[in-house]
This record gives structure tokens, sequence and C-alpha cells, in this order.
């Protein structure tokens, strides 16, 4: 793979690739040059079916010390910047493959892409996902107009599934690989973000197993200008794209977690061609702990109003985690690019990311059982201005002497100095009081 000019020829037209016929079950034989005019020609196509997000100023900047410009992709009806590629790639098919339709095997955002826009071009679209997939992706899915058919207990029985139909009825089985096709529909936020942001530093995307969205806009960028720097950011605990560049060839990572949490970012898709441009084109690629994710959802949701999941934060966990400080004082966009985090987790996460922030912390002590002494305790909790969530009584299985409770609170601070003062005053007045350790 690589970038031509406008006057060099390629060996085949952009849309070439396109399978013209239904036994075809992916688009794997879709890898080939891609060029700026193809990421051109995907913009100029999907520019009514897709939102133009907002890349705005962040009040994070004076956090980080740098000039932080969010792209916000999580805007994009279904939640995710994968409706770019999922478009340009529908739309490109042949009339013949829209009539007979096309089938998808999982809860991913590209799935939920591809149910969307497929119903709406009036393609008979077919999603099926395995018997654990939770019920509100699949009422999710349904009102985007996919029949949803629920198949096996893992992703793998429904992907088999999946094939087993396209060959029998003539759809086209789709998965997101890196097709010339699909990249430049993801490319095309590269394109938005050099427009949106003058004098543009550098741009930071997320990576992983999925990093098409790297590898179509870093090809978008250097076009337009080989100076700014792309970056790409994925998870300490599977650094699957920094080992397969070292490598040179994709690898599978057999660490690489199946927890919602991560969603597509854990993925293993991206092939050659994404590898390749990613390779040539892309300046560096950092790895991050999943607390620094964590920590980055809770400053976007704060500072932004955002709710994003791991893969819309993981690009600004790189500057949480201070791995790029060769951005200081520069002018930095950052692609949010995923915002389809399940209720019952995004309270887990927020929940832990306070407790990591040093925000929300727990205590215990033992007070002799009086009148007065939880009272006076709650008195210096009210004068230091820490907030009780809660608070336990423990007497029957103390181990401590008779007579006493055993206390346990929990309680929020404003931020860790807060936190350190409050600690230092319960020690002066309870000398044995002992803090959980996160």
């Amino acid at each position: 793979m690589k970038i031509v000019s406008h006057n060099e020829e390629l060996p085949r037209d952009a849309l070439s690739c396109i399978p013209q016929s239904s036994s075809r079950t992916s688009l794997s034989s879709c890898n080939k040059l891609i060029r700026f005019e193809d990421i051109s020609a995907a913009a100029f196509k999907i520019q009514c079916g897709v939102q133009k997000t907002p890349c705005m100023y962040s009040r994070l900047s004076k956090q980080y010390g740098m000039d932080i410009y969010l792209k916000k992709e999580f805007l994009q009806y279904t939640g995710s910047v994968k409706e770019r590629g999922v478009l340009y790639l529908l739309t490109s098919l042949p009339q013949d493959q829209q009539r007979k339709g096309v089938i998808v095997a999982s809860d991913s955002n590209f799935s939920m892409a591809v149910a969307y826009h497929a119903s709406g071009l009036r393609i008979p679209v077919f999603v099926i996902m395995s018997t654990s997939t939770s019920p509100a992706r699949v009422k999710m899915c349904r009102e985007y107009g996919a029949m949803v058919i629920s198949y096996g207990t893992t992703a793998k029985d429904s992907q088999m599934h999946a094939r087993r139909l396209a060959q029998e009825n003539g759809y086209l089985y789709l998965e997101e690989e890196d097709s010339a096709v699909y990249l430049s529909g993801l490319g095309t936020v590269g394109l938005e973000v050099y427009e949106q942001v003058p004098k543009l530093d550098a741009v930071i995307f997320p990576a992983g197993g999925h990093c098409g969205l790297l590898a179509g806009s870093a090809a978008a960028l250097k076009h337009l200008n080989p100076h700014i720097s792309v970056i790409g950011v994925e998870s300490e605990s599977f650094p699957v794209l920094q080992q397969s560049l070292k490598a040179g060839h994709p690898i599978e990572d057999q660490a690489c977690s199946n927890h919602h949490f991560y969603g597509d970012v854990s993925g293993l898709c991206f092939g050659s061609n994404s590898l390749q441009l990613t390779g040539k084109l892309v300046d560096k690629v950092v790895a991050v702990r999943e607390e620094d994710i964590l920590i980055s959802m809770l400053r976007l949701l704060e500072y932004e109003r955002a709710t994003v999941d791991a893969e819309g934060a993981i690009g600004l966990a790189a500057l949480v985690a201070g791995k790029l400080p060769e951005l200081k004082g520069k002018r930095v966009a950052i692609v949010i690019c995923s915002g389809n985090l399940e209720l019952h987790l995004l309270q887990q996460c927020i929940a832990r990311a306070l407790t990591l922030d040093n925000r929300v912390c727990r205590f215990s002590l033992v007070l002799s059982d009086c009148p007065g002494d939880i009272s006076k305790l709650l008195e210096i909790l009210a004068r230091e201005e820490a907030r009780v969530l809660d608070i336990k009584q423990e007497r029957m299985f103390a181990t401590s002497e008779l007579f006493t409770v055993e206390v346990t609170c929990t309680v929020e601070t404003r931020d860790r100095i807060h936190t350190a003062q409050l600690r230092n005053v319960l020690l002066e007045r309870y000398p044995t009081v002992a803090w959980t350790e996160r």
C-alpha cells in the first residue's frame, strides 16, 4: 500500500475491487493501493449520509498544556465513526448485490452502522448475533432496520452461520476488513480535521486491532501536510499493532480481551493494507493502561459532557498518561470516535475512575460505642468538606476490645490534594485509622 500523487496511475480503478458475485463472502480481495483522490471521492459521496462532526476547542487544553481540539465522531447517528466507511462501502456495491442484500455477524459498531445505512439505502440487511449479546444491542440493531437473528453461544458460531446463510441465499457477507473502499470512507475524518483546525501539529487516533481509521486518515493528512504528526494509541493489555509493526505482518495476540469494556479497540481485524499504511505514514504508536482510559472517560464526561467508551477515550488517555510530552504547547486534535457504552458498564467505569482519580476513598477505624463518638467523626468530615457516600458500623464481628464499634466510611473529595489533607486530619485524631488502598 502506498499513497500516490495526482499524476500517478493505479493498476485499476478505486472501486473495481467491489465483489461482483454474491458467492464472495468478504472484501479481503480488495487489497490495493489507496489514493488521496479515493478519500476525496468518498467524502463527496457520503456527505449527505453522515454528520460532519464538530472539532471543538476543549477546556482540557489548560490542564494538559496544549491546544486540544476534539473531533466528536461519537455524534454520528449510531455513535461511531464506522458509519463513514460503511456508507461508502454499501453505496459502492453493484446494484444486483444491493438487491440481494448483505449479512454481518457481530454486535460491534461496524454491524450497527451496516444495519442503519443498509436500511436507509433499502438494502436487505441481516445481523447474526450470539445469544450472549446484550438485549439493548439487539433492540437497537432492530430499530435501525435490520433483521436480527440470535444464533450460537459465541461470536465464532454466529460468523459460521452468517457465512452459511450468505452462500445459500446470495447475500454478501461483510466483516470489518481493510479494503480500499472502507479505508477511504474512514479517511474522510482526516480531511475534515485538516479543514476544521488550521495550523495543526498533531492528530491522535485510536489504534489497536481496528486501525483502519488511523491508516485511512493518515493517508489524507500526510498528503495534505506531511509535517502533521499522526499518532496511534492502543491498550497495553493487547498491543497488537505495535507487535505487528515489529513483526512486519499482522499477528494475533492471544491475550486480547473479549470484555465489553474494550469493544472494537480489542478486535483483530486489520490486514496488510492498514498495517503497511500505518508503518509508512504513522509517526508514533503508544500504549496506555486501562486506568488511564478510565480517567480519560471521566475527564471527557466532566469537561465535555461527552459519554464515550474505551475506544472513544483512548486517544485522550495518551495525554492523561503523559506518553506524549513532545506535544506540550502544540495544536493537537484528538478523534473521539465512539460513544457506545452500555449503561451498567458506564456506571462501573465512572465509579472506578473516581477511585483511581483519588476522589472517592474508604477508611476504617475503631470507636468506643458511646453516644456522640460517631457524631464527632461526622463533624470532622463536614469541617473538611468531605461528602459521606456510605457509612457502616460493625459490632457483632469486630475483633477489637469490647464495647467498641468498627466504622467504615466511603467519602468523596475534590481531588488528590483534598484527599491527602483529609487523611492527615483523621490520622491526628484517630492514629489507628486504616485506609483502603485502591
